[in-house]
């Protein structure tokens, strides 16, 4: 096996608070770093510091949980050089597996059998010019896309875009408010007004743990 190295941010086992696994137990893997500074960003302390781990250390440790889902998440996972194999040694182990990634970075590599969940930066964000609009093509029906939304204009925003590039039905759409910022009932409403074929998601662990790190 190699000895591929990954800075690692936090590795702990808490609830998939969000997506398509919401409230299934999951091995979280938070990789160190990121090249985007979102507005609304809740894990900024994953932009510098945590540890560097061999990637059989770092196997084992998620092991030690004895659960089969792993999220490798960050900061922005694909901006270490050995994520990729993360993934696939993960997924050789017989994991079942899913992504998060900012959709800044090419996610072509990725392998096949990772669940990507992707997502398009708002115009509240901050860094809508960092979106790899080439990555929509990519993703497939277990994907997901997710919007992060602030305001009514990024809910607009978002709604064009799922028109205009025909993205409905090619993955799952996850429409989240962001925590603290929009009332999650409001987008309830403009989703059903729109009657848009969209799933409504809330971070259930913050429902139950607030902003801890490591849940």
């Amino acid at each position: 096996m190699s000895d591929s190295q990954l800075r690692i941010s936090e590795v702990f086992l808490s609830l998939q608070g969000e997506a398509r696994e919401v409230g299934l137990p999951t091995v979280f893997v938070r990789l160190t770093g990121c090249p985007l500074r979102c507005s609304y960003c809740d894990t900024r302390y994953a932009f510098s510091g945590g540890a560097t781990l061999t990637l059989p250390a770092l196997l084992e440790r998620i092991d030690s949980y004895q659960v089969d889902r792993v999220c490798v998440t960050g900061g922005e996972p694909l901006a270490q050089a050995h994520a990729l194999e993360l993934l696939t040694a993960l997924c050789d182990r017989h994991y079942r597996v899913t992504l998060e990634t900012s959709g800044a970075l090419d996610i072509e590599a990725v392998d096949p059998r990772v669940g990507i969940v992707m997502d398009l930066k708002t115009p509240s964000s901050g860094e809508q010019a960092k979106n790899r609009y080439e990555n929509l093509p990519l993703l497939q029906v277990k994907d997901q896309l997710k919007f992060v939304l602030s305001d009514e204009n990024d809910y607009r925003w978002a709604r064009a875009i799922l028109l205009e590039d025909e993205l409905i039905g090619r993955c799952e759409i996850l429409f989240s408010p962001a925590f603290g910022t929009l009332d999650p009932r409001q987008l309830a409403e403009w989703i059903l007004e729109d009657r848009l074929p969209v799933r409504l998601q809330v971070q259930l662990h913050k429902l139950l743990w607030g902003d801890q790190p490591g849940h």
